[in-house]
C-alpha cells in the first residue's frame, strides 16, 4: 500500500484562505451535502464512469475538463481495486440490473501500450466486480483475435466487432450491454448507429458531437445550485468561460470573436481577483471545444497574444485528435495550479475518477517543464497516484481541514458536481 507521502505534495502559494474556507465549510455541512447529492442522483442517474481534471489555486478549486470515456485507470492506486470494483458493480446494477456479460469497445490505436494498460486495469475492475468481459475493436485491419502484449508481460485480447441486425457482439459472446471506452472523435461509425442495445456512455456523447462549452454550461448551473445550498460564492468552484464558433486559425477567421470574448472574460476575472484580493495576473485557456489528449490548447495572458498569433501557434491550434479540424473553441478562465510534487517541485494537478456517484481515487498529473498557468496534459507529463494511505472518501473531523483526507474529500465534492453536470447533459441528449 502507498504510504501517506503527503509531504511530497505542497500547495505553493500564500493565497490559501479560500481553500481552507471551502474545506472547513464542506466539513461542517457534510450531512447537508450528502443529502443534497442523494436527491440529485435520485432525479438523474450518473454516468457509468468518468474522470475530472481539477486545478487547485488555493483561492479557487475548479474543474477544467470532464471525460466520459476515461483512460488512465492504470494510474490509480492498485490497493483500492476492491473498493473500485464495488463502486463499478453498484452503478452497473443501476443501468443494467441483470448484466453478467459486458462488451467493451476500446480505442483503435493498438500501439499505445499505456492506453492498453488502462484497458487491462479496466478489465480487472469489472472482473473483480463479477462481470465477464470481452473487447470488440473498431479497427478494420483486425479481422481475427489479436493479442496485445503489455510492457509488464500482461496481455489484452481484442477481437473484431461484429453486428447482427441491431446488436453488437464478438464471436461466441452475446453481451448484456456495451461499455464504450472510445471517445469517437472521428464520429459515430455506422456499426454503432441505430442499435437496439444499451451502450454506455451513449455514442452521442462522443467528442464528435459533445462540446466542452455545453458541459460547462451544465456545470455552471449545478455549481450555482450547490453554492446556494451550502452558502458559498459559486465562483470559488466554477471557471468562467465563453465560446466561439466558426473559427479557422489557419485562415485567421473568427479571431475577432476570440479577442472580444477574451477581453470580457479578463474583465470579469479581474473583478473577482479584486474582490478576494488575489495578487496574481488573470489568464485564459483557449482550447478546442471538443476532443481530448491535451491537443489544441493555449495559454493567453493578454488579449494582444490572440491578435498576434504566429503561424506555428495557429497550426498547433488548428487540429485535434485524429487530425480533426478545430472550428469551435472554448475560452476558459485559467485556474492556477499551485500544487507541486516531489523534490523538483514539479507542477501538479489532481485528476479524480468516479464510477457512478462514487469517488474511487485518482492521481496527480505532474509536469516538471510546465508552469503554474499552463496545460499539463502534454508530452513529458507523468502520473503519481494520489499520495494517501487511505481512499480518503471519508473526511476526518479530528484532523486539520487541509489534511489529506479532508483535501481529497473536497476534491471529491467538486468532481461529483462535474459528474452531476454530465448526468444532466446525458439525460437531455437522450431526450432530444
Amino acid at each position: 500500500m502507498l504510504v501517506n507521502s503527503h509531504a511530497a505534495l505542497k500547495l505553493n502559494t500564500s493565497a490559501i484562505e479560500q481553500l481552507h474556507f471551502l474545506e472547513r465549510h464542506f466539513l461542517m455541512r457534510r450531512k447537508l451535502i450528502e443529502n443534497w447529492f442523494q436527491e440529485q442522483w435520485r432525479l438523474t442517474t450518473p454516468p457509468v464512469y468518468g474522470s475530472v481534471d481539477l486545478r487547485n489555486a488555493g483561492f479557487k478549486l475548479a474543474p477544467i475538463d470532464m471525460n466520459l470515456f476515461p483512460a488512465g485507470f492504470n494510474n490509480l492506486n492498485p490497493d483500492f481495486l476492491a473498493q473500485t470494483a464495488a463502486a463499478a458493480k453498484k452503478i452497473i446494477q443501476v443501468v443494467s440490473p441483470y448484466a453478467k456479460k459486458i462488451l467493451i469497445i476500446p480505442e483503435s490505436h493498438t500501439r499505445n501500450l499505456y492506453y492498453w494498460s488502462n484497458v487491462r486495469t479496466l478489465q480487472k475492475i469489472l472482473e473483480s466486480a463479477g462481470f465477464e468481459t470481452r473487447f470488440g475493436i473498431l479497427n478494420e485491419e483486425i479481422r481475427s483475435p489479436h493479442e496485445i502484449v503489455l510492457e509488464s508481460g500482461d496481455k489484452v485480447l481484442v477481437e473484431p466487432l461484429k453486428r447482427v441486425n441491431e446488436k453488437l457482439y464478438v464471436e461466441g459472446f452475446d453481451p448484456d450491454f456495451v461499455l464504450l471506452n472510445n471517445d469517437l472523435s472521428d464520429g459515430i461509425p455506422e456499426i454503432l448507429q441505430n442499435l437496439n442495445q444499451l451502450i454506455v456512455p451513449p455514442a452521442e456523447l462522443g467528442w464528435s458531437q459533445r462540446l466542452k462549452s455545453e458541459h460547462f454550461q451544465y456545470y455552471a448551473l449545478v455549481a450555482a445550485e450547490f453554492a446556494e445550498q451550502v452558502d458559498i460564492d459559486p465562483w470559488l468552484i466554477s471557471p468562467l468561460f465563453r465560446y466561439c464558433g466558426q473559427i479557422d486559425f489557419m485562415q485567421q477567421e473568427g479571431m475577432e470573436c476570440l479577442a472580444a470574448n477574451a477581453e470580457v472574460l479578463f474583465e470579469e476575472i479581474q473583478k473577482k481577483y479584486d474582490q478576494y484580493h488575489i495578487p496574481h495576473q488573470p489568464f485564459l485557456i483557449v482550447k478546442a471545444d471538443a476532443g481530448t489528449y491535451g491537443m489544441a490548447v493555449m495559454t493567453v495572458r493578454n488579449v494582444e497574444e490572440l491578435k498576434t498569433m504566429n503561424r506555428k501557434q495557429r497550426t498547433r491550434m488548428s487540429m485535434t485528435k485524429g487530425g480533426q479540424p478545430v472550428r469551435r473553441v472554448i475560452i476558459q478562465e485559467g485556474v492556477y495550479t499551485f500544487e507541486t510534487f516531489g523534490p523538483e517541485h514539479a507542477v501538479a494537478e489532481p485528476v479524480i475518477y468516479l464510477w457512478g456517484s462514487s469517488v474511487v481515487g485518482g492521481f496527480y498529473r505532474v509536469h516538471k517543464d510546465r508552469s503554474v498557468d499552463e496545460n499539463l496534459n502534454s508530452p513529458g507529463m507523468k502520473f503519481e497516484p494520489l499520495a494517501f494511505a487511505q481512499t480518503c472518501t471519508e473526511p476526518r473531523d479530528d484532523m486539520e481541514p487541509d489534511a489529506c483526507p479532508n483535501r481529497f474529500y473536497t476534491y471529491g465534492i467538486v468532481a461529483q458536481l462535474s459528474m452531476l453536470a454530465a448526468a444532466r447533459e446525458i439525460k437531455d441528449q437522450m431526450n432530444k
